[in-house]
């Protein structure tokens, strides 16, 4: 083997064999030769020493090649690169920061840099996004004329297009005297990496004019940048010139394609290429499992992991986030739980984003403890698993717990993203919490959130939920753009505080503004229409639904229908409109007509609807309690006794009821015979005081006309004596 540089010929063996040990990263038959080396004098020479110091890098042991490099008296600029472009391999940030220590240092021992020094701290100051540093060092390359060389211009691209300075990176690319197909493809995946698909697709025609042939690292850089729909029958044409050029044998080419019919939206296309490929690899595989988990198929998802788990190929980390994502969505706890134990297995147990996916699966499936659990598990959680433990609290209902979570987040310094704070607002306007919510508003100003989707519409709902309908509308009409749920939850709040003219009036211009309704938006309708007691505007919506909209009506839709009609005393057709309803809707829309009967006192029609009620095996007390109220009424004391016979044998019980106010940042919570209130007595006196004057004014309680009985189930129905008295007659 010759020697790459004049030595002195008594080192001519030492430098041989040292080149052919780095060569074959022989590092036992290495250290032997550095003991000799250090034994006969032979490390003065800095041919020796530079050629050790490179066989210490490329055997991985940077630790010792830092030690020779330390002990070499007369550093040229070999000795440096050799440092510099070993731990700027590594691709880690100390890795990186001490390459930049080194670069600095050299610099200060007056040793000029050339070609290689540049390549290694431009990959280094890409590494630490340290775009200031590498501006630095770019203008010395420009000031020793080394910015011309091709390796040095494109990873000076690279480190441009990386901290996402791709202007920048343009100017380079097109001052650069010779480009490689690396320059090209950097440049490519610059513009991919800032969602620039027109330019990157207009760089890559421009390479094909100006080169004479693309391999796979353009076509991968070139099909990253499609990440949406209108760009599927441009990635098609990619694709058919990939296979011109015969790069499908290429697995990289291959996963880049399948994942760009993924984030293209068309399934089948990246299933066509998935089947045709003979060389797949956990990417390829992953990219199919998520692309189902993420457009919905969650089924097929864990069909084809179950495949690819026979075919004996290991997921990787980024497989087994796309699976576990694809059991939260069809709360598949029992699958959950496997993937679970699986990871584990492989030894993902402590890789952040499974920890994440296994919070947000196991609260997603209602198991709030095992998700807390794991959320506990890590030592320092960041914002993403801090978020999907509050949705996870929000989405189990228990409100009051994701506002403490919140509290603990805020006091160890997490700083929450957009999603922390919509699912916090949430909270806030499922408890009616006004005062938290404002509170929660100052924090979006404070930390600069604007009202996009989805803040804007989380901050509009909380306001609209909890009263304050001018703020809400306030901040609706501020909101650049407004999706469907935005339009719902302004609609939905309009409804519910006895505004529905206007609810029905927002609809009409949520239709002009282009945003087409969803199912949620006809149940707030319907709602409103039940509210005002519009019986025809209710079934111009039920019809338009499936007319206008193809969207099918669900039991939420039919029982507001029964709502509407039942509301409007049009019993007869409420029945009607029930039996012939083509959905199985279980007990509920039985139940509201049974409630409009009592209202209406139509007793043979209630007794119709309860006996429906019975015969489907209501676990609801209030049915049983309703349906022994009208056979009072009826005086059919022996059916009475039999409903009261049917429920004891059901197991039928009430859960006590429960009440709470906020007043001055004291919450007053009220139980079924809890007497622990420290005002109690005051209380009871206010109800009292309150009860003789509705008698005075000849109200009278309707359980009044009850037997005993059927009053203490009623006592127990409502919740205690004080919100017995409440339900009167004309009340």
């Amino acid at each position: 083997m010759p020697l790459p540089v004049p030595v002195p010929s008594q080192h001519h063996q030492v430098l041989t064999n040292l080149i052919d040990y780095t060569h074959h990263k022989d590092i036992t038959r290495g250290r032997a030769l550095h003991a000799r080396i250090l034994k006969n004098g032979s490390f003065s020479c800095v041919y020796i020493a530079n050629t050790l110091l490179n066989l210490y890098a490329k055997c991985g042991q940077l630790s010792n090649a830092n030690l020779v490099f330390d002990n070499i008296a007369d550093k040229d600029v070999v000795s440096w690169n050799c440092l510099i472009n070993a731990f700027s391999q590594q691709q880690c940030h100390s890795a990186s920061s001490f390459v930049m220590r080194l670069f600095r240092s050299m610099c200060a021992h007056h040793t000029i840099p050339n070609a290689h020094t540049f390549a290694g701290v431009f990959a280094a100051s890409s590494n630490l996004m340290d775009v200031f540093s590498g501006r630095q060092a770019h203008a010395l390359a420009i000031k020793t004329a080394c910015s011309d060389d091709v390796f040095v211009g494109s990873s000076l691209l690279n480190m441009y297009c990386k901290t996402g300075f791709v202007l920048e990176a343009r100017k380079v690319f097109d001052k650069m005297p010779e480009r490689n197909a690396v320059s090209w493809s950097a440049m490519i995946s610059g513009y991919a990496s800032q969602e620039l698909a027109n330019e990157a697709l207009e760089l890559f025609g421009l390479m094909r004019r100006e080169e004479e042939g693309e391999n796979e690292f353009v076509f991968t850089s070139v099909l990253s940048a499609f990440t949406s729909h209108e760009f599927a029958y441009t990635g098609k044409q990619i694709h058919s010139l990939a296979i011109k050029n015969g790069l499908l044998s290429i697995i990289s080419v291959g996963n880049a394609l399948v994942t760009m019919y993924v984030k293209c939206g068309s399934l089948d296309d990246a299933l066509r290429t998935f089947d045709l490929s003979w060389n797949k690899n956990s990417i390829t595989w992953s990219a199919m499992v998520t692309g189902y988990a993420q457009s919905g198929d969650s089924d097929k998802a864990l069909k084809l992991f179950y495949n690819m788990h026979h075919s004996e190929v290991l997921p990787s980390e980024f497989t087994l986030v796309g699976v576990i994502n694809a059991c939260s969505d069809l709360c598949a706890i029992v699958e959950g739980k496997q993937m679970h134990g699986y990871s584990l297995k492989l030894g993902y147990e402590l890789q952040l984003y499974i920890l994440s996916a296994l919070v947000d699966m196991y609260a997603k499936c209602g198991n709030i403890a095992d998700a807390r659990k794991g959320f506990e598990y890590i030592q320092q959680p960041d914002v993403v698993l801090w978020t999907s433990i509050i949705t996870g609290y929000v989405q189990n209902g228990d409100y009051e717990g994701a506002l403490n979570l919140y509290g603990k987040m805020q006091m160890v310094g997490i700083i929450p993203n957009q999603l922390t704070m919509a699912s916090v607002l949430k909270a806030c306007s499922s408890l009616a919490a006004l005062d938290q919510g404002k509170q929660m508003h100052a924090r979006i100003i404070k930390y600069g959130f604007n009202l996009e989707v989805p803040i804007g519409s989380a901050l509009s709902a909380m306001y609209a939920k909890c009263g304050s309908l001018d703020e809400g509308h306030l901040i609706f009409w501020r909101m650049p753009t407004r999706d469907v749920i935005s339009w719902n939850a302004m609609i939905s709040g309009l409804s519910q505080n006895g505004r529905g003219n206007e609810a029905l009036k927002l609809f009409e211009e949520m239709c002009l503004e282009g945003t087409n309704p969803d199912h949620v938006t006809f149940v707030n309708l319907l709602s409103a229409c039940s509210h005002m007691g519009l019986v025809d505007r209710g079934w111009v919506y039920f019809n338009m639904m499936l007319d206008e909209f193809d969207i099918a009506p669900t039991v939420e839709h039919y029982a507001c229908m029964v709502d509407i009609l039942s509301r409007a005393g049009k019993l007869i057709e409420a029945k009607e409109f029930i039996e012939s309803a083509t959905i199985d809707h279980g007990l509920c829309l039985w139940r509201i007509l049974l409630g409009a009967c009592k209202n209406y006192r139509n007793y043979d029609l209630g007794a119709y609807a309860g006996e429906k009620l019975m015969e489907l095996g209501s676990p609801e007390s209030s049915a049983y309690v309703l349906l022994s109220s009208i056979y009072t009424a009826l005086g059919k004391w022996e059916d009475v006794e039999r409903v009261r016979r049917m429920m004891k044998a059901r197991g039928v019980t009430k859960e006590p009821g429960c009440s709470w106010i906020d007043l001055k940042s004291l919450v007053h919570v009220f139980v079924v015979g809890d007497n622990m209130h420290p005002q109690i007595e005051e209380i009871r006196s206010e109800l009292m005081f309150l009860t003789k004057l509705m008698k005075d004014e000849g109200y009278q309680p309707l359980s009044d006309s009850l037997p005993e009985t059927i009053r203490d189930d009623l006592s127990d129905q409502e919740g205690s004596h004080e919100i017995q008295l409440m339900i009167c007659g004309g009340l």
